[in-house]
């Protein structure tokens, strides 16, 4: 199904006049299969049945059928008004006359199968075999940039599983996009400030000692969470305290003790009281160094940072200015408003009526506020999870009312939420899943099962530690990018490490597999060969890695990792198929065996550069 859809993107992005990325990308005289058959296929209709077409739909041969490629002639009965079954024999008839990378054919109702000589596949293996970035296209000179969102913390607790999906999805859509020839910012606006991070704040004044990361030993984001769990479980107590006395829930947590003091320092930081201003740095530096060894550790980065602490004012002026323009309208009680009811949305308030911003106005800003910083930016993708739909629709559309044309290419990369077996995690209540303890265990669980296999002999401690670290980070990610981003999903640890199947290990061994091949093959082979004939598993491997580079165009598109991630595991199965059942190192031909380690070779390629668009490192030896 993935191969079949791949070949259907394929075709809308050639005849819709998009870029031709076999030819673009890798500077390669040999056309893709799509491209050298449709002017053939377009002549052949015309001479055969009087008759022009612009677009010739193709999808992969089913397993079932002799092919490579199938054209779909139903599309044509209503022009020629045919039986497809004849159509189809004519244009087949034509092509194996006039084509000569079309070496036979066959029709099974209205499909058009067609078999491409081995000579083509070779002459397109030979031309990309030396490529190490085969599939990625170098950006083009005064194309507009894209600038990707992801992560976006907030200072009052470490990051946890539901920030791992976001980070991973974030960074890889990133990747993946300037494979595919586009300029790329990564960036992430940290939310800095407001009540959530002055419960931590107050907590630590009240319960702290004076616990620094220092003293503690723990890093700075995991302290300082420590403390806006021990303020809800003090909070809860004043609460119950208070309904015993009658008040009622929610009289109790709007009355309790600590969320007055915890309104007030808010009110403090906003109006700039020195020692809250000063706690409010220290404890917010503790976090940022605690997430700097979280980023590390993940393997993902940033070009830039923007602080709510910097932005919450931003956008007010644009609203005045909406307002003189009769973008946003002033209610009777000063507050401002859009009315999006004729575009199927509601009325949306963006400023209140005495004058603060909200959460819309700042994005606002910030949008704004970034294209100034980078003039470049042509175009936005937020990383944020599906609970905020309506919120990116809202904005998206308010910047577009705005009159900014960069606005017409916002992207909100909407995925779903993370739940373990256990159920969904509290960061109030301390029941997350800690991102550092979860790439820890993943580790671990990655060397009990290294170790159990027992195939280390001859590592050192140090390369061992590095290998445990490869497959569990490898494993975790995997798992996580390979889901449809939009799908709700399960992370279970346990299936995430298993080195059979769908998963980050099973592709890693296959690449220290040929990794072995290649130190094995002691003989040259860089050297053209002088082979004209292909087996039928080495023809199907080079039909999968011709494959990568509109993969890469389509998951770049579709703002989806899951796509290159799944089409590495279809490469791996092909190239697992090839490995037994046509001998490499103990090939008798000399032409054969090269052959064969190139294409070993060309895999190991692939994979090391799809994987490193999924933020995945490969082994050497596992």
């Amino acid at each position: 199904m993935v191969r079949q859809n791949l070949y259907i993107f394929v075709t809308n992005r050639l005849f819709n006049s998009l870029k031709i990325l076999s030819l673009h990308a890798i500077k390669n005289t040999i056309m893709s299969l799509q491209e050298m058959l449709h002017a053939p296929i377009q002549n052949a209709v015309e001479q055969l049945f009087q008759i022009s077409i612009e677009r010739v739909e193709f999808q992969s041969t089913k397993k079932d059928f002799e092919g490579d490629i199938t054209m779909v002639v139903f599309p044509l009965v209503k022009q020629i008004k045919g039986n497809p079954v004849e159509i189809g024999t004519k244009i087949g008839e034509y092509l194996v006359e006039n084509v000569a990378e079309v070496s036979k054919f066959n029709v099974v109702a209205g499909f058009l199968n067609l078999v491409i000589s081995d000579k083509y596949y070779l002459e397109y293996f030979n031309s990309i075999k030396n490529i190490e970035k085969f599939g990625f296209v170098a950006p083009t000179e005064g194309e507009k940039a894209v600038m990707v969102e992801y992560s976006s913390p907030n200072t009052n607790k470490p990051l946890h599983l539901g920030h791992v999906r976001n980070n991973l999805l974030g960074y890889s859509v990133a990747e993946i996009i300037k494979a595919s020839g586009k300029k790329v910012y990564k960036t992430q606006i940290i939310n800095d400030r407001g009540i959530h991070i002055c419960k931590s704040m107050l907590a630590w004044q009240k319960f702290g000692n004076g616990q620094t990361p220092a003293s503690t030993g723990l890093k700075g984001d995991k302290l300082v969470g420590n403390f806006y769990v021990e303020f809800d479980k003090a909070y809860k107590v004043e609460i119950a305290a208070l309904m015993a006395q009658g008040k009622t829930e929610e009289e109790a947590k709007k009355q309790a003790p600590l969320i007055l003091e915890a309104q007030q320092m808010l009110l403090d930081w906003e109006n700039g009281k020195p020692e809250v201003i000063e706690l409010w740095k220290t404890m917010n530096q503790w976090v940022y160094d605690g997430f700097s060894v979280t980023y590390n550790n993940l393997g993902v980065d940033f070009d830039s940072y923007y602080y709510e602490s910097n932005t919450y004012l931003l956008g007010k002026d644009v609203v005045e200015d909406g307002l003189s323009r009769g973008v946003f309208f002033r209610k009777e009680d000063g507050s401002v408003w859009i009315d999006l009811t004729a575009d199927g949305l509601d009325e949306k308030i963006v400023l209140r009526s005495d004058g603060t911003s909200v959460y819309m106005t700042q994005d606002i800003g910030t949008a704004i506020q970034r294209v100034r910083d980078f003039s470049d930016i042509g175009g936005m993708v937020y990383t944020v999870g599906n609970e905020q739909d309506y919120h990116f629709k809202v904005l998206f559309l308010i910047l577009k009312k705005l009159g900014y044309d960069w606005a017409k290419h916002l992207f909100h990369l909407s995925y779903g939420m993370v739940e373990l077996p256990t159920g969904k995690m509290k960061s109030r209540e301390g029941t997350v899943v800690d991102a550092d303890d979860l790439m820890a265990e993943m580790t671990a669980t990655a060397q009990q099962i290294s170790e159990d296999l027992g195939k280390l002999d001859g590592y050192s401690d140090e390369e061992k530690a590095s290998l445990y670290n490869t497959i569990g980070l490898g494993a975790l990610k995997y798992y996580m990018l390979k889901v449809d981003p939009k799908k709700q999903m399960m992370f279970n640890p346990e299936e995430s490490v298993d080195f059979n199947g769908n998963t980050g290990p099973f592709i890693q061994y296959t690449y220290a597999r040929i990794q072995s091949i290649l130190r094995k093959a002691t003989f040259e082979y860089s050297n053209e060969t002088a082979l004209t004939e292909l087996h039928e598993k080495e023809k199907e491997l080079i039909k999968q890695v011709q494959l990568f580079p509109e993969v890469i165009q389509s998951a770049a598109e579709n703002h989806s990792p899951a796509l290159v991630a799944n089409y590495t595991y279809d490469l791996v199965k092909e190239f697992n198929s090839f490995y037994q059942n046509v001998s490499i190192l103990g090939e008798d031909n000399l032409d054969k065996k090269i052959f064969r380690v190139q294409l070993s070779n060309s895999v190991s390629n692939v994979i090391k550069n799809a994987f490193g668009l999924l933020g995945i490192s490969v082994p050497e030896r596992m």
